[in-house]
C-alpha cells in the first residue's frame, strides 16, 4: 500500500476498464457523505460567546464552547489544515477529510456547540474507520492532529475522551449502561451532564458525530437487545428517530467508503503488476549488454 501516496485519483479513472465502476463508487460516496452533513441553521453574523451553566460545574466536564463575537470563515479553517499538514493525500481519503471539514467547521462555530466526549468518540470512531489502510500509521495521526487544530480544538483531548469512553464501555451491560443517572463515576458524571443539556437546561447542540459515539457504546458493551439503543436515547434525552436515520447514513458511507478502497487496492496492485512486466524486458536487455 506504500505506492498508493504517490497515486492521484484522476489518475485511476483514466483506466478505461474500471473508469466506470470508480467513478460510480465515488460519487455514491460522495453522496452519502453529503447526506452526513450536519443540520445546522449555522449564520457567522450569529455567533457568540456563551458562558456554560454553572449548576452544571464539574470537575470531570470539560466544556469548549464555541467563543469570540465573529467566526472565522471556512476558508481559513481549511487553510489552516493544509498548511499544518502539507504532504499529498490521495484522493480517496482528502476528498472525504475536505467535505467532513466543511461540516465540522459549521458545527464548531454555532452558537449552541458544546463539545462533549461522546461527540469526540463519535468523531474519532469516524476518522479511524476512514483512514483505515492509510498507507502510513504515522502520518494518520500527524493528519488528525492537523484536521482538529485547525478546528481551534485539542486532539488529545478527542483521543483521550474517545479512550477513557472506549474502556468504560467495555466494562458495562445493557442494564448499567442506560442506568448511569443513578451511580457515580467520570463517564456517568459526563453523561449525565449531556442529559441535563440536552433537555434544555443547557447548551447542546445534536450532531450526526454524537449518533456514531452512541453506536459505538453501544457496540462495546455488547448491548444487543433491540431496545436498548431507545432506551439510552431516553436516558440522555435525546430523540431516537434523528439517531436511527443518521446511524443508517453512517453505515451506508461505511460501505461505499469500503467499495472506493477496494477499488483502489486492485489497481495499485494492478498498475505494480504492469510496472514488474515492463521492466523485466529492460532487466533482460541490461544483462545481454554487461
Amino acid at each position: 500500500m506504500a505506492a498508493v501516496t504517490s497515486l492521484s485519483f484522476s489518475a485511476i479513472t483514466q483506466l478505461s476498464e474500471r473508469k466506470i465502476s470508480l467513478l460510480s463508487s465515488t460519487r455514491s460516496l460522495l453522496s452519502n457523505l453529503d447526506a452526513f452533513r450536519v443540520r445546522t441553521n449555522f449564520s457567522i453574523d450569529s455567533v457568540s460567546a456563551r458562558a456554560s451553566n454553572s449548576n452544571l460545574s464539574s470537575r470531570f466536564v470539560v466544556h469548549c464552547m464555541s467563543t469570540g463575537s465573529v467566526a472565522p470563515p471556512v476558508s481559513e479553517t481549511k487553510l489552516k489544515f493544509l498548511t499544518a499538514y502539507k504532504r499529498p493525500i490521495p484522493s480517496i481519503y482528502n476528498t472525504v477529510l475536505q467535505e467532513l471539514i466543511v461540516q465540522q467547521h459549521l458545527m464548531r462555530y454555532k452558537t449552541t456547540y458544546s463539545y462533549d466526549a461522546v461527540f469526540a468518540l463519535g468523531f474519532v470512531t469516524v476518522y479511524d474507520q476512514l483512514m483505515e489502510g492509510y498507507p502510513s500509521d504515522d502520518d494518520r495521526e500527524t493528519i488528525f492532529q492537523a484536521y482538529i487544530k485547525a478546528l481551534n480544538e485539542d486532539p488529545q483531548l478527542y483521543r483521550t475522551d474517545a479512550q477513557k469512553l472506549e474502556d468504560w464501555a467495555r466494562t458495562q451491560s445493557s442494564g448499567t449502561l442506560v442506568d448511569f443517572s443513578s451511580r457515580e463515576g467520570e463517564i456517568e458524571g459526563i453523561l449525565k451532564d449531556i442529559a441535563e443539556r440536552a433537555g434544555g437546561k443547557g447548551s447542546f447542540s445534536y450532531s450526526r458525530f454524537f449518533a456514531v459515539g452512541l453506536f459505538r457504546l453501544l457496540e462495546l458493551s455488547n448491548a444487543t437487545e433491540t431496545t436498548i439503543l431507545e432506551k439510552l436515547c431516553a436516558a440522555l434525552n435525546i430523540d431516537k428517530r434523528s439517531v436511527d436515520r443518521d446511524l443508517d447514513v453512517y453505515r451506508n458511507l461505511l460501505s461505499k467508503l469500503v467499495q472506493a478502497k477496494e477499488l483502489l487496492k486492485e489497481f495499485v496492485a494492478r498498475e505494480k503488476k504492469k510496472q514488474e512486466e515492463r521492466s523485466e524486458p529492460q532487466k533482460a536487455n541490461e544483462a545481454v549488454m554487461k
